[in-house]
């Protein structure tokens, strides 16, 4: 596709005739859009009723998950409800343990929960090697209806861990505040560490594949956790693993259409030279990142995706909105800009609220 970074946002020649399709995926590859686009990560979620009683008649959560009919149901609603400019499926992270063979659960209050976790090589090696339309198929069939009910109205971003975050929840069985089991794994036995980060990496690979062919229009990698890990770590059981992922992710999907790589990694604003050199397309910051210094740093190799803090949203609606042109200005003219959160909304956060950073956001024109 041309380089069109020199053009201004609001000069587009076919701009008039641009959808909201086209906001989301050309922004991802830094091709000039009439406006910034906007999504929220985890904007299918508890904050909204609508969600709530879904979930409610899907029996849980991870009931929910599994049954296709209702994870696009719930996909949509923020599509219907907030007017956000892309999709994202309507999943978790951890189904990809699961179908490697570990028992999961979700506890009511207590977040995800791995009865038997990893500890050591014998524990790796029972892990299975899934097959996307297998084991999976549950994901695969909500991204083709998905797709199909959306119709062209925005575009359908998929989705995974990283290899490292799936990690620290097979290891240390659930979420964490020190991360010491993984952490001592990683330094007192890191050949069975490295094992089981390939071992992920490839049913990564394999899903991704998989959620492209079934019709993924963009993918991101969430790695909520690298940010614990030093510098020398984290190049070693968190980077090396992405970037296999993001070279080896099909670049175009079954339309012909490219499929940009989204990489975030929450608190890796010291690390964004390394991300870029993954070869991703967009970059997610959290909102401790300055916008213009990570433009400085990364030059012009990667959009950007982000970054307001979440916690803004609890803010009244006219602090959200000058909020968010003061995050839209710090971006700059720059079209490789995706307006989102620094990490996911919270469950608490008004429907007002959230709608009020996306109305603000849409309302931006030019430079």
């Amino acid at each position: 596709m041309p380089d069109e970074r020199g053009r201004a946002r609001g000069c587009a020649n076919n701009s008039e005739n641009m959808t909201t399709e086209h906001l989301f995926l050309r922004a991802c590859l830094r091709q000039a859009v009439p406006r910034r686009p906007v999504w929220m990560m985890r904007q299918a979620g508890r904050y909204l009723p609508e969600y709530r009683a879904t979930r409610a008649r899907a029996g849980g959560f991870l009931n929910l998950c599994k049954t296709p009919e209702l994870a696009c149901e719930v996909t949509l609603q923020p599509i219907d409800l907030m007017g956000v400019d892309a999709a994202i499926l309507f999943s978790d992270i951890l189904v990809i343990p699961e179908a490697m063979g570990m028992e999961l659960q979700f506890l009511e209050g207590e977040g995800p929960h791995f009865p038997n976790p990893i500890r050591n090589a014998a524990d790796v090696a029972k892990l299975t090697d899934p097959d996307p339309e297998v084991e999976l198929r549950y994901v695969m069939d909500a991204l083709r209806l998905i797709r199909k009910e959306l119709n062209g109205r925005v575009p359908l971003i998929g989705f995974t861990g990283s290899p490292w975050t799936l990690a620290t929840y097979m290891v240390e069985g659930g979420g964490s505040k020190n991360f010491s089991t993984i952490k001592k794994m990683i330094y007192a036995d890191p050949v069975s560490a490295h094992k089981l980060l390939e071992r992920v990496t490839e049913s990564v690979i394999a899903y991704l594949t998989a959620q492209v062919a079934a019709g993924a229009q963009a993918v991101q990698i969430f790695d909520t956790w690298g940010g614990i890990l030093s510098t020398l770590d984290f190049r070693a059981f968190s980077l090396n693993y992405i970037k296999r992922i993001v070279q080896a992710v099909p670049k175009v999907g079954p339309d012909g259409q490219r499929v940009p790589v989204i990489v975030f990694v929450k608190g890796g604003g010291q690390w964004l030279e390394d991300i870029a050199d993954t070869g991703c397309d967009v970059m997610g910051l959290d909102w401790t990142t300055d916008p213009t210094e990570a433009r400085r740093r990364v030059g012009d190799r990667v959009a950007f995706q982000g970054n307001m803090d979440p916690c803004v949203l609890y803010a009244p609606p006219e602090v959200i909105a000058q909020r968010t042109r003061a995050m839209l200005t710090a971006f700059g003219d720059d079209p490789g800009h995706i307006a989102n959160l620094g990490h996911g909304i919270l469950p608490d956060i008004p429907v007002e609220h959230a709608k009020a950073f996306i109305q603000a956001a849409q309302a931006e024109i030019g430079g």
